[in-house]
């Protein structure tokens, strides 16, 4: 179901109107900036791909056909345009080298730290850039493997493998991080 006043504002942009396409930009420009975010490496490239991301928004909004959440909507075209900026940048682009390399298996169990989500993210921002966006676009945005490899340009095994080998570093390192933080709570008893 769609919210009248969301209809009403896409009509407006539509129309061209200023007022209603500065509404839409600062109703989901904060939340959007946060995806752009977990695809790079800095806040000026993430503002730049935001920037880039909401000029498609308002070129394409004609083909926004009000089915589904407009914030969704509008989501899939900052992780495109976020995953189209890493590869025509060269600073991402020799971080973004996928191999078909086999994995040691990993484990399902959970660590047995719980983080905060600021502190997961960061962790997440650690990952070789590869690892990152094939972690991002299926943990996070729920791409399947098939989605990524034709977004990417790999095999879906290669997104598999690459999201385990991201996964497991994650483990390693949450179990690292509560470790550390066991240790720092039974020094200071």
């Amino acid at each position: 179901m769609v919210n009248i006043n969301e209809y009403q504002l896409v009509k407006d942009c539509l129309k061209q109107k200023p007022k209603a396409q500065r509404q839409l930009y600062e109703l989901y420009a904060q939340n959007m900036l946060g995806v752009c975010y977990r695809y790079t490496k800095s806040t000026n490239d993430a503002e730049d791909i935001l920037q880039d991301g909401f000029v498609k928004v308002f070129s394409r909004l004609k083909q926004y056909k009000h089915e589904g959440e407009l914030g969704a909507w509008i989501r899939r075209i900052m992780v495109n345009t976020a995953i189209n900026f890493l590869k025509r940048n060269r600073k991402y682009q020799d971080e973004m080298f996928f191999t078909e390399q086999t994995l040691h298996p990993v484990t399902d169990d959970d660590p047995a730290v719980i983080l905060q989500t600021k502190q997961l993210a960061d962790l997440i921002r650690q990952l070789p850039q590869g690892y990152q966006v094939v972690f991002n676009l299926f943990a996070i945005e729920g791409y399947s493997h098939v989605e990524i490899g034709q977004v990417l340009g790999i095999s879906d095994s290669t997104s598999r493998s690459q999201y385990a080998r991201a996964r497991a570093l994650l483990i390693r390192w949450i179990n690292e991080t509560s470790a550390k933080q066991k240790n720092e709570n039974y020094a200071g008893k």
